[in-house]
């Protein structure tokens, strides 16, 4: 019989393998011929761009050229591609230069030629080109702004969309005429295109008066050169019509997949999981859900008997008010701590599927029985921790951070809550 902790382990383990495009891609590619007239043109952007080019390469034939960006320490080795490295999660110049350069190998394409563009999470940071009209400096500022706001990852990229030149469908524009064929990782709740990495191939969806509505909801401040920006895309619509009818949108993983892949490994350990499926909302406040659930079925074994375990994804927010560190997996963590308080046999772990809990070097953290005893016996206070957002601090102290470098891949948070007799 596995440890909790090395069952919670493992557990995760599963959910990143399942994750990692090796097979998937594969299979997708087999979809379109590995050979044409024309040129192949390899793009992509993301936590497992470097990942899926590696794939990629190998299997298309003839003209084949391209360039991917991907954060730093995510890139591997690829022979045909060029592979950039740039900041996540807030964009640098490294990211403008790349994007400029995609722009460049695809100006000219013809109706023989073809694009395949390899998206996952991380994308919406690492492929930034804003408008001319506006400066890196003032983009970086209002994502800065946003990520610590507490607003949703599809209101972040919508946003982010009105301010680019190469998401929310432009990159397919400047494309045409050329077919463009995405596989696609998602890191969103419900998997929508126009949302992972800010759809650069799909139909932008959002409206101008839609960004308006987000910045002002969370008090973004904006310069005056953004909103005469914004103000003047108001009169002003893309045109569709240009793009190939033979384009293509192909997602080849996603949270539900490492979900599912996790649940079969705990039935083969004698464990049943319940689903809970993608999140969102404040991490604290899924944290206390969490904690209600697993309460239930400890007084209750509603909605079912123990030994069972919570499974759950999706991408929460922080809605930071202190100074210190940690990802949402590390507040998510520390809060069900606190609710929990050392509960008995109950123990539980939160990591990013990418290796990276937000910004920090750790995946996310575990928690065990003995974790909230241990806290107090330090003179370790869960709750000033939590005001301080400053969860990472906490279960480093307590040896309970997982460190498990990049993972060159994201299917987002990865929860799961052990209930034992």
């Amino acid at each position: 019989m596995m440890t909790p902790e090395h069952f919670l382990n493992e557990l995760f383990n599963v959910a990143v393998r399942k994750a990692h495009p090796d097979d998937g891609l594969l299979a997708a590619l087999s979809t379109v011929p590995a050979t044409i007239g024309g040129r192949t043109v390899i793009l992509g952007a993301g936590k497992a761009a470097a990942a899926m080019a590696s794939i990629a390469e190998n299997y298309f034939k003839g003209r084949v050229e391209g360039v991917v960006v991907t954060p730093y320490q995510h890139g591997c080795e690829t022979h045909t591609v060029e592979v950039v490295e740039a900041a996540h999660p807030v964009p640098d110049q490294a990211g403008q230069i790349v994007a400029r350069k995609m722009l460049t190998l695809v100006k000219g394409l013809t109706e023989s030629d073809r694009v395949i563009f390899l998206v996952s999470g991380g994308g919406s940071s690492l492929l930034v080109l804003p408008p001319e009209e506006v400066e890196l400096a003032e983009k970086q500022s209002i994502n800065k702004q946003l990520l610590r706001s507490g607003a949703s990852i599809d209101e972040i990229n919508c946003v982010r969309k009105k301010l680019s030149q190469i998401k929310g469908g432009r990159l397919a524009l400047h494309c045409s005429p050329a077919t463009v064929h995405t596989f696609a990782i998602s890191d969103v709740p419900g998997d929508a295109p126009s949302v992972i990495a800010s759809g650069p191939t799909v139909q932008d969806d959002t409206s101008i008066k839609d960004a308006f509505e987000v910045l002002s909801r969370y008090e973004i401040q904006v310069s005056e050169t953004v909103m005469a920006y914004l103000n003047m895309q108001q009169e002003k619509a893309l045109d569709w019509s240009s793009l190939s009818e033979q384009n293509s949108y192909t997602i080849i993983r996603t949270p539900q997949m490492s979900l599912d892949a996790a649940a079969e490994f705990a039935v083969a350990q004698g464990i049943t999981p319940i689903i809970l499926g993608d999140l969102e909302g404040e991490s604290r406040d899924v944290a206390k859900v969490h904690a209600g659930i697993t309460r239930q079925i400890i007084k209750y074994n509603q909605p079912c008997k123990m030994p069972c375990v919570i499974l759950s994804g999706g991408e929460t927010t922080v809605t930071v008010k202190g100074r210190g560190r940690g990802g949402r997996n590390a507040e998510f963590l520390l809060a069900l701590t606190l609710d929990l308080k050392g509960e008995k046999g109950v123990s539980a772990l939160a990591c990013d599927t990418d290796g990276i809990d937000g910004s920090e070097d750790n995946a996310g953290a575990i928690m065990l029985e003995s974790t909230y005893q241990r806290a107090l016996d330090k003179r370790l206070s869960p709750r000033a921790y939590l005001e301080n957002n400053d969860g990472y601090s906490f279960f480093e102290t307590l040896g309970g951070l997982i460190m498990t470098a990049p993972t060159r891949t994201n299917v987002n948070d990865f929860r799961a809550i052990l209930i034992q007799p």
